[in-house]
């Protein structure tokens, strides 16, 4: 009994198998006449397009020889006459495989597709493409969207007669594209260019280079905020000397009301910064001055090649304080 039952689970799991995929295969058999005859009444009415998409999506779900001689012949009607000599010539030679009773069965439409295609195939243009010597490795061609295999490239290709949009990228740069024009029967080699890499930013100072502009930034921005914070604490000792002393009937000199005392606790956080600020700013040249005369000599080449640009300044400031410092870009 289980010798028995061993040889039975195989073949009941084939013929599962074959129980659960015919529904598939009906609905795409369903599907298939269906389209086909949806794309056949299109064609028949001149709805070219229509038909001819219809009938291709029939033939792929359910691959007949009739399908494909109508594919071929509602291509050769819209204008599609590279796919229409190219599907004729497919079904020449499917119908060269079939027993000679099969073959029988197919009327005319053998000679019919052997006529078509012979008069099709002086019509059909052909368009060779080839990258430049040199071109990076990785460049992609496209032709109408579509990524052109490198084994294609320098061979003539059947294509549809009209406008065809072909372009190349190489890795990291930018596309190259152009359209051709192909009319019946034009053959056409051209040869494409490529767009190189995407240029890096010109080369930026040397780091020495770029510590004496930081330098001098820092320095000239140092001598901004003194100067200005300078000039805020001149401005707040006239106040004290208004509101403080004899500028109040006093004859303490250390006397003074309430703007005065404001004003000179404002004087003395401003004199504080601004001999920090000149302090700094001295510094920071005189750190520049010394980086600039001991670097060593660029060639001119390399100086041209150098942009840089430096500002200096007080870059932030409010009740508690100012910040100073450079901007630059290299």
């Amino acid at each position: 009994m289980t010798r028995c039952l061993r040889r039975i689970a195989p073949l009941a799991l084939v013929l599962c198998s074959l129980a659960a995929a015919a529904p598939a295969a009906a609905q795409d058999s369903a599907a298939a006449e269906a389209l086909f005859n949806q794309g056949l009444a299109d064609m028949e009415a001149g709805r070219y397009e229509a038909g001819c998409k219809a009938i291709a999506e029939s033939h792929r779900l359910e691959p007949k020889l009739g399908a494909l001689f109508t594919l071929a012949t509602c291509e050769s009607r819209w204008g599609r006459i590279a796919a229409a000599s190219a599907h004729f010539g497919e079904y020449l030679a499917q119908v060269e495989q079939l027993p000679p009773e099969q073959k029988s069965r197919q009327g005319d439409r053998p000679k019919v597709a052997r006529q078509e295609r012979d008069r099709l195939a002086p019509l059909v243009p052909e368009l060779s493409l080839a990258l430049p010597p040199g071109a990076p490795t990785g460049t992609v061609v496209k032709r109408d969207g579509g990524v052109v295999d490198g084994a294609a490239l320098g061979a003539s290709v059947p294509v549809e007669p009209g406008e065809h949009v072909v372009s190349t990228q190489a890795p990291g740069g930018s596309v190259w594209e152009t359209r051709i024009q192909l009319a019946q029967g034009e053959k056409k080699r051209v040869e494409l260019q490529v767009n190189g890499a995407e240029a890096a930013p010109a080369g930026g100072a040397s780091g020495r280079r770029t510590a004496v502009y930081v330098a001098g930034g820092v320095g000239v921005a140092g001598l901004v905020l003194g100067g200005i914070t300078g000039a805020l604490t001149l401005g707040r000792k006239s106040i004290v000397e208004k509101h403080c002393g004899s500028g109040i009937g006093s004859s303490d000199e250390t006397a003074c009301d309430q703007i005065g005392l404001d004003a000179a606790e404002s004087a003395s956080a401003t004199g504080l910064v601004s001999t920090i600020g000149f302090g700094v700013g001295l510094a920071g040249l005189g750190a520049a001055a010394v980086l600039y005369l001991t670097e060593p000599k660029q060639s001119d080449a390399t100086a041209g090649a150098t942009s840089s640009r430096i500002r200096a300044g007080v870059l932030a400031a409010g009740p508690g304080g100012v910040v100073l410092g450079a901007r630059g870009a290299w």
